[in-house]
């Protein structure tokens, strides 16, 4: 497929595009700042500018397609990934502008030039629990899509509000809209340093309730997403099977969601933020997992 892919000079972009390259896509690295991956172009514009997003909605995908003689045509695909990526980079303000407008810029420009598959990057921060002022419990674990989620921060707010447009956006033109709650994104080097000292302080990931997702395993997502069709608007947490602690889930439970419901049981190290929909609806399979990639199982 051809795919616009912007922000991925970003944290899990830079890891997700590679591994949609490997698979064969065509894709273009929108962002304000350069790439440079082998074989992936980089297309320097700015999310918050409408009429820059309407004009990359039918750039060329690589140099090579000047000489076919066909001209500029839309893409088969959009991944939006960016964003101020996290709370407290910015001003409040400011990262809800950047968030919101750019999300409904990228959206708008891709439905209104005939693109009909686009996947976004929504946040586990939507269920209000990571970026929330002081200590607070979610309503009910594990967190499924069909949680009421509440985010009291700009970041939150804005990936609750992109959700909203997404959805609406699908159901005045039909296309396909899958929106990703991405967990804490891991990337290879950091494994050895992140994992180690949760096993005496598992504390320290109770706002991400324990989750994470590896950046390649969330580069086999976005594929997956790239291949289903027909889906309409959905949500999907991207995370992997399990938690990033060492500790039981009876454990976790108890010494820090004492007051919180489980909806339904939970696996001894079963992810709180649970990968279960990703996994039945598009056969998702982890890769990554942190014991393994320590060396620990």
């Amino acid at each position: 497929m051809r795919v616009l892919f912007t922000g991925g000079t970003g944290k899990a972009g830079r890891h997700v595009v590679p591994w949609l390259a490997a698979k064969g896509h065509r894709v273009l690295n929108l962002d304000k700042v350069p790439l440079r991956h082998p074989g992936v172009p980089d297309l320097i514009a700015d999310i918050t500018d409408s009429g820059q997003m309407f004009n990359a909605m039918q750039a060329y995908a690589h140099g090579d397609e000047i000489e076919d003689g066909r001209g500029h045509r839309p893409f088969d695909a959009v991944v939006h990934f960016a964003a101020i990526p996290a709370l407290n980079i910015a001003p409040d303000n400011e990262t809800y502008r950047v968030n919101v407008m750019g999300t409904y810029n990228v959206i708008e420009a891709a439905v209104k030039t005939g693109i009909a598959k686009i996947i976004i990057a929504s946040s586990e921060t939507t269920y209000g629990v990571c970026f929330s002022d002081g200590v607070v419990d979610p309503k009910v674990l594990p967190l499924e899509e069909d949680y009421d989620i509440d985010p009291m921060d700009s970041y939150g707010m804005s990936k609750k509000v992109n959700e909203a447009t997404a959805r609406s956006f699908q159901r005045r033109t039909g296309a396909d809209i899958y929106a990703l709650r991405i967990g804490n994104v891991i990337e290879p080097h950091e494994y050895a340093t992140v994992f180690p000292p949760l096993a005496a302080d598992p504390g320290r990931r109770r706002r991400i309730t324990f989750s994470y997702i590896d950046a390649r395993d969330l580069g086999q997502i976005v594929d997956l997403c790239l291949k289903k069709d027909g889906l309409g608007f959905q949500v999907f947490n991207a995370c992997n099977d399990c938690n990033s602690v060492p500790q039981t889930n009876e454990e976790l439970l108890k010494r820090f969601f004492p007051n919180v419901p489980l909806s339904r049981p939970v696996g001894p190290h079963e992810s709180l933020l649970s990968n279960r929909k990703i996994r039945e609806m598009l056969g998702f399979r982890e890769q990554h997992d942190w014991r393994r990639e320590l060396g620990q199982g």
